[in-house]
């Protein structure tokens, strides 16, 4: 039999269903439900929604309010009707999201007008990619805020699982976003990945293994490239070789291989990740300087600051950008030129850690789960990600104790 809870919603009692499993265990406080809002995002082209009106039916069931802003879901498909009929309340600015929300849930880090808007009460959770970002470590520290980053939540098996669909998406689009940029009115070379009989296919390297890696390969040997992976844990190198069967080339990463590789690629990707921390610079502009005009680099690690000495942020009105004659693709929210795919994926991802960050209680879920206060950045004017806190030579505090300040 179902376990039901009563729980109180704008001064009214109502039984639901929350599901097996998440009903008050014994002893613990009935809580009221929680007040989550989910702001449009405005970061440059972006148009993915942090949460779909199917999640925010599953949570308006739990007996929690959503305030979704009017036009959030659109770019990504999702009218304001859907989430009236899932149960969302509609507001007219981001001012009254914030002003209604304990929960503010996003997809991209905040802007400044945004953090301005946080209160030592609020709980961010959302990408915050804060060891590429001072300024905005910056002011989520002076605003007390408990700030919880996607990208370090872990799971049992070490993996970041709010991360991992993201990764796969952007793999998979920097062989897409790669191969135009071999094109000859992009800057390239006119090389195309595949070939054609009798002509060679155009090279690919992928420098890492992982998630971004893995699907940036895929595709490449999907359209036909020859495809070069770099890493330096043997185990990964193992892995993808069984998985592709021979068909890419394993390279453990010493200094002088991988500059040997880049050279003698058509398209490069940079998809190397320090959970946390600022990406590596792995390609130095000596490099960049030596590879053929017209070849291409597409830096999928750029949200983290980048692998590639010469690669800055770009948007996806504006994605590219030419040095020494190489074509630099450097977009810091790729998946959001795919908004549907990626709001669904990072929905389906996230719904379970909203649900227990509402249903527990902030402080009670951060506790209750290391995996979740791995996620733990900032709060109440502390720096607790390790990485962060040693990128820019600040104090670091223990996740409990920053919680008991709270």
């Amino acid at each position: 039999m179902a376990l039901f809870s009563t729980i109180k919603v704008s001064n009214r009692s109502r039984s639901v269903d929350p599901g097996p499993g998440v009903g008050p265990r014994a002893g613990e406080a009935e809580r009221m439900g929680m007040d989550i809002g989910v702001p449009t995002e405005t970061k440059a082209d972006e148009r993915r929604v942090a949460l779909t009106p199917a999640a925010v039916g599953e949570l308006a069931v739990r007996g929690h309010r959503v305030t979704v802003q009017s036009g959030a879901g659109c770019g990504a498909g999702f009218g304001d009707r859907l989430y009236k009929e899932a149960g969302a309340q509609m507001a007219g600015s981001a001012a009254e999201v914030f002003d209604t929300a304990e929960l503010v849930v996003k997809v991209k880090e905040p802007r400044a007008d945004e953090r301005a808007m946080l209160r030592p009460d609020h709980t961010l959770f959302t990408y915050l990619h804060l060891a590429a970002d001072r300024a905005q470590t910056d002011d989520l520290l002076a605003s007390g805020a408990t700030c919880v980053a996607y990208e370090t939540v872990t799971d049992d098996d070490g993996r970041l699982p709010l991360l991992t669909p993201m990764s796969a998406i952007a793999g998979r689009m920097s062989i897409q976003a790669g191969a135009r940029c071999l094109e000859a009115p992009q800057g390239g070379t006119g090389v195309l990945l595949g070939g054609v009989p009798g002509v060679r296919p155009g090279r690919v390297v992928v420098i890492g293994g992982g998630v971004v890696g893995r699907n940036a390969a895929e595709m490449a040997v999907g359209l036909g490239a020859e495809v070069t992976v770099l890493d330096r844990e043997p185990k990964i190198l193992d892995a993808l070789d069984q998985r592709f069967d021979s068909r890419i080339r394993t390279v453990f990463s010493t200094t002088a291989d991988l500059e040997a590789e880049v050279l003698e690629a058509d398209l490069l990707v940079a998809a190397v990740l320090l959970p946390g921390a600022r990406a590596p610079l792995l390609v130095t502009a000596a490099m960049v300087a030596e590879m053929r005009a017209g070849s291409a680099i597409v830096d999928v690690a750029i949200d983290q600051g980048g692998c590639v000495e010469t690669s800055r942020p770009t948007t996806h009105s504006d994605p590219t950008f030419l040095v020494d004659g190489v074509v630099h693709y450097c977009v810091a929210n790729m998946p959001g030129a795919v908004p549907r795919t990626a709001t669904l994926a990072l929905a389906n991802a996230t719904l379970g850690y909203v649900s227990t960050l509402a249903d527990r209680g902030v402080e009670a879920a951060l506790l209750s789960d290391p995996h979740l206060l791995a996620g733990l950045n900032v709060c109440a004017g502390r720096i607790c990600e390790p990485a962060v806190a040693k990128t820019f030579g600040l104090e670091v505090t223990d996740p409990l104790e920053a919680l008991a300040a709270r």
